[in-house]
Parts: structure tokens; sequence; C-alpha cells
């Protein structure tokens, strides 16, 4: 009897602890704002990482068309052999131009979002995107039903959290195909360069 009476005291304790760590919720205010701080710079990082990346490509892909156009265009009369390599490069660096354009370029909601839809956790209040569709008075309003509650304003966080890196999922995928498809012309063109090159010395001789 003792013995199930200890048992039980023990199961009562156990019990005890573990509502008392579910009543504390996250953890203490210091560790979760730490958490966000780091998680949302390392986002802001990687967002700028990319964002320069496609404007990297954007300039290079630029500068390439530019002189292909410029340059080698007006001598495709007199160097017909010209014309498949510079057809190469031109379609590699526009294919990726157009990537990095795509990964550069802002995203925005065009549909409009209420209150009411923020409250029951369609779209997020920290997202310039969805409250600026909302009068002044509503944003407020919503900031200060978020301010109330700690948990609703960790859940819109970790919500941002997860659009911020859905966004850089995308940013990055479309920074792949740009410099895939970089790298392709550049390899493509420089291959068929060589091949014109050596076909013309080689044919040069029989004529």
């Amino acid at each position: 009897m003792k013995e199930q009476l200890e048992a039980a005291d023990a199961e009562l304790k156990l019990a005890a602890e573990a509502y008392k760590k579910k009543k504390k919720g996250l953890g203490s205010t210091r560790g979760v704002e730490t958490l966000f701080r780091s998680a949302y710079r390392v986002q802001m990082e990687l967002t700028s990482l990319a964002d320069n990346k496609a404007n990297m490509m954007i300039s290079i892909n630029g500068i390439i068309i530019s002189i292909i156009i410029a340059s080698v265009a007006p001598k495709l009369d007199a160097n017909p052999w010209l014309l498949i390599p510079s057809t190469v490069f031109l379609l590699g660096t526009l294919v990726s131009i157009v990537y990095a354009i795509m990964a550069a370029r802002p995203r925005v909601s065009s549909i409009p979002i209420t209150l009411e839809d923020l409250k029951h956790s369609q779209g997020n209040l920290l997202f310039f995107g969805d409250f600026a569709n909302l009068s002044k008075d509503d944003f407020t309003d919503g900031m200060v039903d978020l301010l109330l509650d700690r948990d609703v304003i960790y859940e819109t966080m970790i919500h941002q959290l997860y659009g911020l890196g859905a966004v850089l999922k995308k940013k990055f995928g479309l920074l792949k195909i740009a410099y895939n498809a970089f790298m392709g012309a550049l390899i493509l063109g420089v291959l068929s360069f060589i091949g014109v090159f050596i076909w013309i010395f080689v044919m040069a001789p029989e004529a």
C-alpha cells in the first residue's frame, strides 16, 4: 500500500511538472526574441545575397548581349561563320537574364486582405503586401490585438519566417536556372567559336 501511494505521488509530481512546463509555453521571452532576431537576420542576409547575385547576372548578361549586338551583328554579312556562336551566346544569355530578373522582381500580393482575414490566419499582419491594403484604423486595431496576445505574436512571426523562406527558395531556384543558362551559354558559345575556327582553318587550305 505504501509503495502504491509513493508511485501515485511520483506520478502526480511528474504530471505537475509537465503541466508547469506546458504552462511556460515557448520558453523565456529573451530566448524567444533572440531566436527570432537571429532567424530574421539570417533570412535578410540571404535575401540580400540572392538579390546581389541576381543583379550581378543581369549586369553581366546585359553587357554580353550589348557587345554581341553592337560589335558582332554588323559583321555578320562579311563573316557569316559568326552567326552560330553569336546565336548560342545570345540565346543562353537571354534565358539567364530573364530568370535573373524574375529572381530580383518584387513579389507583392494583388489579392486584397481584410482585417477579418488576418484574424483567421489568412495573410500576415507583419507583411507589408498584406497590411498595405488595410486602412490605417484597421491596421492599428489589428496590431493592438496582436500585441495583446503573446502566443499570436509568436505564431505571426513564425508565419513571417516561413513566408520569407518560401520566397528565398523561389529566388534561389530561379537563380540556379539563370546560372546554369549562363554557364551553358559560355561553354557552348566558346565551343562553337572553336569549332568554327577549326572548320575555317581546315577548309581554308582546300579553298
